[in-house]
């Protein structure tokens, strides 16, 4: 029971992200370098963060009211972090542009921020969404907020027997990939409104990671978060898709391809 906990909460967490970086990512070298960058950015936000978590946890223990309030502190100060490493990250990706035209024949970068980051669907390699950054921020978080949970998940133990809740573990699981998913569109947004000087964009992102890490304080169930947070994935998504140069026609022509596709095959 154990081990079929232990793959059930692994794939659904990760598998969709596995997805993601197989059928967009893993083919491109260069995307690969930048979604690899973007891991690094993140362990690096969250060196600082423990730093500080660290610093500022060494007080009374057993003052609960204290402590909550230093747990509220640090995961707010370690998203604030998070976002301004990602700004970081934005600026270290432009310089590498300018660096990649400086050395070109023609004067031409092969690849440009919005091809890392959110592009738009561009006629070199149609249908290659633009989401590496996120997905680089997402898969590391997602890690971290799954692997002692996973280890724990091969027992030994039963879940939920002194009467706690059996959903933990699956509850988590679903937690870990929305946040993923999160991330990967926070990224698009991000670059979104660092490329064109939008700072309400930014602001937005911000806001939101403030919001989805808050919620889970004031989780009284495992599920109680998970609602407002796939809301809020929907409503992110479909931003996020607008800004890449998504429409509802292109979303209608889409949906008539996979059908006209499907047609022959059940005729014959």
């Amino acid at each position: 029971m154990t081990l079929a906990i232990f793959f059930g909460c692994t794939f659904i967490a990760f598998g969709p992200a596995l997805g993601l970086f197989l059928f967009t990512i893993a083919r491109d070298p260069l995307r690969v370098i930048v979604l690899i960058a973007g891991t690094f950015f993140w362990l690096v936000a969250l060196l600082l963060s423990s730093l500080i978590w660290f610093s500022v946890k060494a007080s009374d223990p057993q003052d609960e009211p204290l402590q909550k309030g230093l747990l509220i502190f640090g995961v707010m100060f370690s998203v604030l972090l998070q976002e301004a490493f990602h700004f970081l990250y934005y600026k270290l990706l432009r310089k590498a542009i300018e660096g990649l035209v400086a050395l070109s024949k023609d004067g031409c970068s092969p690849i440009s921020i919005q091809q890392m980051a959110y592009s738009k669907c561009y006629a070199e390699q149609p249908g290659r969404a633009g989401h590496v950054a996120g997905v680089g921020f997402g898969l590391m978080s997602g890690a971290f907020s799954m692997i002692n949970l996973l280890a724990d998940a091969l027992g030994p133990g039963t879940v939920g027997i002194h009467g706690d809740s059996q959903l933990y573990f699956l509850t988590s699981a679903f937690m870990t990939m929305v946040l993923i998913f999160l991330h990967t569109f926070w990224g698009i947004l991000f670059f979104h409104g660092c490329e064109y000087w939008r700072w309400w964009e930014i602001t937005a992102v911000i806001i939101m990671h403030l919001a989805v890490s808050g919620s889970m304080f004031c989780n009284l169930l495992y599920m109680g978060s998970l609602v407002p947070s796939y809301l809020l994935t929907a409503t992110t998504a479909t931003w996020a898709y607008l800004l890449s140069g998504g429409s509802a026609q292109n979303l209608r022509c889409f949906l008539l391809c996979l059908r006209s596709r499907a047609s022959p095959q059940l005729e014959s």
